[in-house]
């Protein structure tokens, strides 16, 4: 086993007489040492509660014959941490976190990882770290909450809550409607009940493989969910004693592609592709970003989710069927899937979906009567996004698919909000939102505000909004992000003016500023970048240190 290292041998004596300390006995040095990562944060609904899960996982690691090892990560509440300077600290964290699990599991030499995640940059942090480390891994999330219901019946969200403000700014709702929804929005622990960020990655860590069926729709606090952490516990200890698979016989080409591929019939997060560019990376496998609408063109969007249909929400998914019978439905329509591809089970996707069926089909359509007949997904590309921008289809209204309109530039998310709620921004307008990039930012905050801000005042399908910045998975309407290169870089988002004339066409994956080609020029050879006043020092070395948004915003390490 990898943790001999520290517990075998006379000349390991000092190392076990420490682990003694800890409780062990002499029966314990024989058997796998696990490492526990946790993220339970307090400040966190997904994850205040987490101290129970992790209790249930070291207990059953003991009675399958493990020796666990808890250890905790940092976790950014991005809800909490939006609309000010905290936001900027939220995709950093991600580095944070998978520098923590390398770290734990590397300094102890660990045999296998059993990790605790459930929101936004937990998750693929969590993930990056184990990919390092490369011994067995398994994943079981804290699951998501459920939707929250005010009391003439109508279903709210967070997603509700903001658009609320821009209601409330319009004086379209009372003080008291606005405190009935703020009182109803989240009714308890878990992640946000919408296809947001982080029950985008914890259903994409189903269509991976590396965790368990339920792992992103089971509502969280539920005996379900606590059968799930035993099950996954005592396949972590089988896993471990076997030494495979390792985590990366698991996240492989076909894995990542799958995850692609569900995350298109869902119309998941943008942020999916960040993440899932970071985790190709840190699994070595080469990724092109074009591949994305290579995909789209294959994959019927057949699951309509929060915020894209506010009726529907991640437990209703789960009650249809779940990832599982996403998976066998998108099978049933091409061979688009690798179902060969591993998964924790020790089988393989194919053999997990082939007797997964649509419980629901009013949730989970079939191919036949799929929302669209494209991913939910896609890469758009262009003199203004020369190595891509991100949209999410599946919150875009017919309407907007196609749209040209004048630019309204703003240098920062707070002069956009500002300029939003002062009248700045009218109907038949593209919203500029630049230097908020992963360099410019610094950290690549989410545009959820400014976004919001648009839908509750009435804006939704009649405004675009661009950024090279990103967005939380509760945006809706035609938002575009990942702007690449950035404004940081002298990407032509930073040369835009007031009244530049853009034109998006989503259905063509086309984004151009249209300036012509001398005028560019001229812009480019007066440009001087706008300064930001950075003053904390972590977030300088990130900024220095982060690559592109199309290269998954990850830290470089050939400097």
């Amino acid at each position: 086993m990898r943790s001999d290292i520290i517990k075998k041998g006379f000349e390991k004596t000092p190392h076990r007489a420490l682990l003694r300390a800890t409780g062990l006995k002499d029966e314990d040095f024989d058997k796998p040492f696990i490492g526990v990562a946790n993220s339970v944060v307090d400040i966190i609904p997904g994850h205040f509660f987490l101290r129970e899960y992790s209790a249930i996982v070291r207990e059953t690691i003991k009675e399958a014959g493990g020796v666990p090892f808890e250890f905790n990560t940092i976790g950014v509440d991005d809800g909490v941490a939006m609309g000010h300077t905290g936001m900027r600290y939220s995709l950093p964290s991600r580095e944070i976190i998978a520098d923590s699990i390398e770290t734990m599991m590397n300094a102890h030499q660990l045999d296998a990882l059993f990790c605790i995640p459930n929101c936004d940059k937990i998750v693929p942090g969590m993930l990056m770290g184990a990919l390092r480390v490369n011994v067995p891994t398994v994943f079981v999330s804290g699951g998501p909450m459920a939707a929250g219901k005010l009391a003439d019946g109508t279903i709210v969200d967070l997603m509700t809550t903001y658009e609320a403000v821009g209601k409330k700014a319009l004086g379209e709702i009372s003080d008291e409607r606005l405190k009935e929804i703020e009182c109803a929005a989240c009714p308890g622990a878990g992640s946000c009940s919408g296809m947001y960020t982080a029950n985008s990655m914890n259903t994409l860590y189903e269509a991976m493989g590396v965790a368990f069926e339920g792992n992103g729709t089971i509502l969280a606090l539920t005996d379900e969910r606590r059968e799930l952490l035993r099950k996954a516990a005592r396949r972590i200890v089988e896993m471990a004693k076997a030494g495979a698979p390792k985590i990366r016989e698991i996240v492989t080409a076909k894995s990542i592609h799958n995850a692609f591929v569900v995350d298109m019939a869902m119309g998941g997060s943008s942020n999916t592709v960040l993440h899932l560019l970071a985790i190709a990376k840190e699994a070595g496998v080469e990724f092109d970003l074009a591949n994305l609408n290579a995909i789209s063109k294959k994959v019927a969007h057949i699951a309509k989710i929060a915020p894209a249909l506010g009726t529907v929400h991640i437990e209703d998914i789960g009650r249809a069927g779940g990832v599982s019978a996403i998976m066998a439905e998108v099978a049933r329509g091409g061979d688009i899937l690798r179902l060969d591809a591993l998964a924790i089970e020790g089988s393989t996707i194919g053999d997990r979906i082939k007797n997964a069926q649509i419980k629901d089909a009013n949730i989970i359509h079939k191919n036949e009567n799929a929302y669209s007949p494209v991913g939910g997904l896609a890469i758009l590309f262009g003199n203004l996004a020369e190595r891509g921008a991100v949209v999410k289809t599946a919150a875009i209204a017919p309407s907007m698919r196609v749209f040209t309109g004048r630019a309204v530039c703003f240098n920062s998310e707070n002069e956009a909000r500002s300029g939003i709620l002062g009248g700045k921004v009218k109907a038949g307008d593209v919203v500029v939102i630049r230097y908020e990039g992963p360099k410019g930012g610094p950290g690549m905050p989410e545009m959820l505000s400014p976004t919001s801000l648009i839908q509750g005042m009435g804006l939704g399908e009649k405004v675009a909004l661009i950024t090279d910045g990103r967005f939380s998975g509760a945006t809706r309407g035609g938002s575009i992000g990942h702007i690449s290169p950035e404004a940081a870089e002298g990407g032509l988002i930073a040369l835009l003016q007031d009244g530049d004339e853009i034109f998006i066409d989503v259905d063509n994956y086309v984004i151009e500023a249209r300036i012509a080609p001398e005028e560019i020029a001229r812009r480019r050879a007066a440009w001087k970048p706008f300064k930001k006043t950075i003053e904390s020092k972590w977030l300088k070395r990130y900024s220095l240190l982060v690559s592109n948004a199309a290269d998954g915003a990850v830290l470089k390490n050939d400097l």
